[in-house]
């Protein structure tokens, strides 16, 4: 049998590095946030938490593959005048399409063919495209439909991700005009957050009973995901480059440093606002450094890193505890405070790439020094970049809330949003047939499907 040699173009250890950080951010997803998820939740919501992540993981890949990944990275297609919106929907699935080399045709000009095939390409932003709708899926936990749900997922997979995507990642409008993000503080975690809060508004609010008092059932099994979370985000910053490069091995430690910043600065204020070191303020915390510095990772200092991670855990803590407790935000039950770790969090990585990016902090876009990247901030002497990154932010928080808001109206009309009340009262029970704890006593009849 004669060996077939790798094509020239291909460089092994890039490739192995891009499949090694796709399956680390998939990690996050499961089981990361579906632990995570079903330990915080009260016991009767913990399978379908869990398994709400489950589905749309699966659901994404089938619609990624065969029209959403190329109308968020594919050839121009939905514009008005020369702002480009959307990429054309169109499978990659054939051996030509995942055997061939990678390449983003409208992405920035100047930008070389990657040094892995496609098939590597369409799985790393798979990953990144399954987490977000995940992560929206925490501000509405504990009374939507699982049947909604399921419809829910690929519509909003292929008319509200792939807009953001294409805008920022794809050569769309926001990314020619100069709006950066590193790895998805907008079109990851701003866009799930957005979207997250007005489905929350839209489907309304948890039982009564279930908001006042919604003790998580295994604040270990939380962590447990927490842990997945913080470890799986090195393959989410550090696959960025799509090179195996020094602004990747900086993204990844810049990541840590911000994250451990954030944690120790939500329980620092838990601790000066309630006496006492909460478990779930430190995930928050950590969740919130995450976020933050995911825009910003590759373009910013380990010093700056420090400062974002302190910023990203004290404003979405006092937007937590003070603004979240008051008028319209007390309205919306955003189950696990999305807007707060992922909105506001976002906001701050977001902006503050335009405050701290570094200009000395180099991307390179090649195996060598082809191509590189770097962003100037207001730090520096650039504010022209801070209002460019607000651009950004306003732009996919009015595409989210307006694509999402139709979305659900549309889908109500066929069936509906919440459960009803019989399934609100059981939980997983009547949802699904099935209890996360399912353990009896000895002597006690174990009940029997049917019976």
């Amino acid at each position: 049998m004669a060996l077939i040699p790798s094509p020239a173009w291909l460089d092994t250890g890039n490739n192995a590095w891009q499949m090694t950080s796709a399956t680390l951010v998939g990690l996050m997803s499961v089981p990361g946030l579906a632990v995570l998820y079903g330990g915080a939740v009260k016991k009767k919501w913990a399978i379908n938490s869990a398994f709400m992540v489950f589905y749309a993981f699966a659901a994404v890949l089938i619609v990624w593959l065969l029209w959403a990944y190329n109308m968020s990275f594919g050839p121009h297609w939905l514009h008005v005048g020369k702002d480009y919106f959307l990429g054309t929907p169109h499978p990659t699935a054939s051996a030509a399409d995942l055997e061939k080399q990678a390449i983003i045709p409208d992405a920035a000009a100047g930008m070389p063919p990657l040094t892995f095939p496609m098939s590597t390409m369409v799985y790393f932003q798979f990953v990144f495209a399954a987490i977000t709708v995940i992560i929206l899926a925490g501000a509405i936990l504990g009374r939507v439909s699982f049947k909604a749900w399921m419809i829910f997922v690929p519509l909003w997979m292929t008319f509200v991700y792939t807009v953001g995507a294409f805008s920022l990642w794809g050569g769309g409008w926001l990314g020619q005009l100069g709006v950066v993000d590193y790895s998805g503080g907008y079109v990851i975690h701003l866009t799930a957050a957005a979207s997250g809060y007005t489905a929350a508004a839209v489907i309304g609010p948890r039982l009564a009973r279930d908001r006042e008092s919604f003790h998580p059932n295994s604040l270990l099994i939380t962590l447990i995901g927490a842990g997945l979370l913080w470890l799986g985000w090195n393959g989410f910053n550090g696959g960025d480059p799509y090179f195996a490069n020094m602004d990747s091995s900086a993204a990844v430690l810049n990541t840590n440093v911000a994250t451990a910043a954030a944690l120790l600065t939500w329980l620092a204020m838990d601790v000066m606002a309630f006496s006492l070191p909460s478990v779930l303020g430190a995930v928050n915390g950590m969740i919130c450094g995450l976020v933050a510095i995911t825009p910003a990772a590759g373009y910013i200092n380990g010093f700056e890193a420090i400062i974002l991670g302190i910023v990203a855990a004290f404003l979405p803590w006092l937007t937590w505890n003070k603004l979240g407790k008051m008028g319209f935000m007390r309205k919306v039950d955003d189950t696990l405070g999305v807007i707060h770790t992922h909105g506001v969090a976002a906001l701050v990585g977001g902006i503050g790439t335009g405050i701290l990016a570094n200009p000395h902090m180099i991307e390179y876009m090649a195996t060598g020094k082809d191509t590189a990247v770097n962003v100037t901030g207001w730090l520096y002497g650039n504010f022209h970049q801070v209002i460019l990154q607000i651009y950004g932010a306003a732009f996919i928080i009015v595409i989210n809330v307006i694509g999402t808001f139709i979305l659900l109206k549309l889908i109500g009309l066929v069936v509906p949003l919440r459960m009803d009340e019989e399934m609100l009262k059981m939980g997983d029970e009547a949802a699904h047939g099935e209890e996360a704890y399912a353990i009896y006593a000895d002597g006690q009849k174990v009940p029997v499907m049917g019976d």
